[in-house]
Order: C-alpha cells, then structure tokens, then sequence
C-alpha cells in the first residue's frame, strides 16, 4: 500500500517498551483503522465477568490490555480526529458494564 493509515500497538501492561510495540495492520482509510482499533479493544473485554463496575474494567484494560495508535503514511490525508484507545475503552467499558450487571433475585 503506497499511502494509508497505519495501526501501531503498544502494550499498557509494558507501558513505554518500544520493543514490546507491533504493527496491527495498513487501512487505505481513516475510519477503516479506528474500526480496526475499536475491535482490539473490543476484544479486550470479550472475556468479562458479570458484575464488574465500569471502573473495574477500564482499570484493568489501562494495566493490561493493548493500545492501538494510528498514524498516517506515504502521504495519506492527515486528518484533524484522533483515536484514542483509553478513551474508547472508557466509554465501552461503561456500556458493557450496564448489560453484564448481575440479575437481582425476587424476594418471595
């Protein structure tokens, strides 16, 4: 690919390691890498427990999850949005906390 955006991520659990940081993959389009990185951090969470609070899951994904970062090549539009993972991992991590709290039992 001549021009694009390029998804790069580095691992929070080795926060500032370059030699841990590897290359996701080349998008042809802006939107086609934050969907790429949206996924990543999606993928996180895909294991989660009934019950944990928003904070308890973005604090883990802020400790161990990965945190793809996109930067433009070969002469791609640079564009005025950014993406950011621990912002996108904040706001999922409320969603799914809603839809994964557990079930109140009735009293009788």
């Amino acid at each position: 690919m001549e021009k694009g955006y390029r998804v790069m991520v580095d691992d929070n659990f080795e926060y500032m390691d370059e030699d841990a940081r590897w290359e996701l993959g080349e998008y042809a389009t802006f939107e086609e890498a934050v969907a790429a990185s949206k996924k990543m951090v999606e993928d996180f969470f895909a294991d989660t427990k009934p019950g944990q609070t928003a904070k308890q899951l973005y604090d883990s994904y802020v400790m161990f999850g990965d945190d793809p970062w996109i930067i433009e090549f070969g002469g791609a539009e640079q564009t005025p949005k950014r993406f950011s993972a621990w912002d996108y991992a904040k706001e999922y991590s409320e969603r799914i906390s809603k839809k994964t709290k557990p079930k109140k039992e009735k009293k009788s």
